[in-house]
């Protein structure tokens, strides 16, 4: 069986299953969209955040690129992807929380740690770049496990990269849009929530599990 002929009948299961029990759902999501959520996460294949957030259709706008990151805000006239979503979800969708979602086992992290080689060879290389600066941080801090300590640099990268765009600090400060960190460990299918205020990642859902954030 091809890749692409098992996607066909994933989509043959969903068009018979639940685009049937969900028919009316889907006539109403066919006239426009308000999610009241925008969760930036890796594109690797292993953390879909519809999955890990048991999400319907139409409650999340969803964007995913390599490490989850976001680059702070350069109004310079290029093709900026990230930067064109974040201003599409906040400013036209009008969504009230933004969730960076960062994760066990990343490879961009791993990437970032291992050297990225000439920053103007390639799309990557310039793109984990904006990591640079936590991977300092990471290696001055003589951690024993850096690639878990990035991972949980890169989400915090990513919120402070999010305040630099104008459209979103504002609406932050006047209380209309909360942002999030979270990092979910692949292999114990755990979510971890920062607390900004201490630097701190919790288990989401076990109060007693307060540290640093889970290893794989």
């Amino acid at each position: 069986m091809s890749e692409f002929r098992a996607l066909l009948q994933g989509y043959d299961r969903f068009r018979a299953g639940r685009y049937e029990t969900e028919r009316r759902r889907w006539e109403s999501l066919a006239t426009g969209q308000s999610p009241p959520v925008m969760i930036i996460g890796c594109c690797d294949s292993r953390v879909d955040p519809a999955t890990i957030f048991d999400t319907e259709p139409g409650q999340a706008f969803i964007l995913r690129n390599v490490a989850n990151l976001v680059p702070p805000c350069e109004p310079d006239g290029g093709l900026h992807g990230v930067s064109s979503a974040l201003e599409f979800a906040v400013t036209k969708l009008g969504v009230r929380h933004i969730v960076v979602m960062g994760h066990g086992a990343c490879g961009g992290v791993a990437a970032a740690l291992g050297g990225h080689g000439d920053p103007d060879r390639t799309f990557i290389d310039r793109w984990i770049g904006l990591l640079d600066p936590a991977v300092e941080r990471v290696r001055a801090s003589g951690t024993d496990d850096p690639q878990h300590a990035l991972e949980l640099e890169g989400v915090k990268t990513s919120l402070h990269n999010l305040r630099t765009f104008p459209f979103v600090a504002e609406r932050e400060a006047r209380g209309e849009i909360e942002l999030h960190g979270c990092h979910f460990a692949i292999a114990e299918g755990r979510l971890w929530e920062l607390d900004e205020a201490s630097g701190r990642f919790h288990a989401v859902g076990e109060p007693d599990l307060d540290h640093a954030g889970a290893k794989e």
